[in-house]
């Protein structure tokens, strides 16, 4: 009836409390899912970087202090292993690649992606940067406020908003194209 709060499940996985651990991975993995869908443009590649996410923060659970939001301090750490995905993986495929990988990917089963735009929107980002799909994943799909993704990507909340206007434009861009 009523759910706990982020922080005192974190406290009692803290503690050593696997239900409480396996309660906030409940809580979060369609949205780690989600936005390694739209990081990555792969639904296999989504789902390993989800693992590798779930496990830093489980391995790093003990240093976090909440001296922020949960999903803040868990989004970080998603971003920095995004950030690892690409140094890893993306310089051995070209972006050519990696687009008519997303077209296959982006499937009507993930919800979120169901219709025609949303394809289009997740296809779209991939011609993004790193940094502004980032920003964009952060503030649209997540809801965080400027300063709270500055916080999470060591950036000003000004670099934020021009990556994000930016990337818009973009986007904006793109979809006139695919739509016309």
């Amino acid at each position: 009836m009523f759910e706990k709060r982020d922080e005192q499940l974190v406290s009692k996985a803290q503690e050593g409390d696997k239900k409480a651990w396996f309660m906030l991975i409940k809580r979060y993995e369609q949205a780690i899912y989600h936005y390694g869908i739209r990081m990555t443009g792969n639904t296999h590649d989504a789902a390993d970087l989800m693992q590798d996410i779930f496990i830093s923060v489980f391995k790093s659970l003990a240093s976090y202090r909440g001296d922020g939001a949960f999903k803040g301090w868990l989004f970080k750490i998603a971003h920095y292993r995004c950030m690892e995905f690409y140094r890893r993986k993306r310089p051995q495929q070209s972006l050519d690649e990696c687009v008519e990988q997303v077209a296959e990917d982006v499937t009507p089963e993930f919800g979120l992606l169901s219709d025609e735009l949303s394809k289009q929107v997740v296809v779209a980002m991939q011609n993004l940067s790193v940094a502004q799909k980032a920003v964009v994943e952060l503030k649209f799909f997540h809801h965080f406020t400027f300063e709270e993704i500055a916080q999470q990507l060591g950036l000003s909340a000004n670099t934020v908003k021009s990556r994000l206007y930016s990337a818009l434009s973009k986007l904006k861009l793109d979809l006139e194209v695919d739509n016309a």
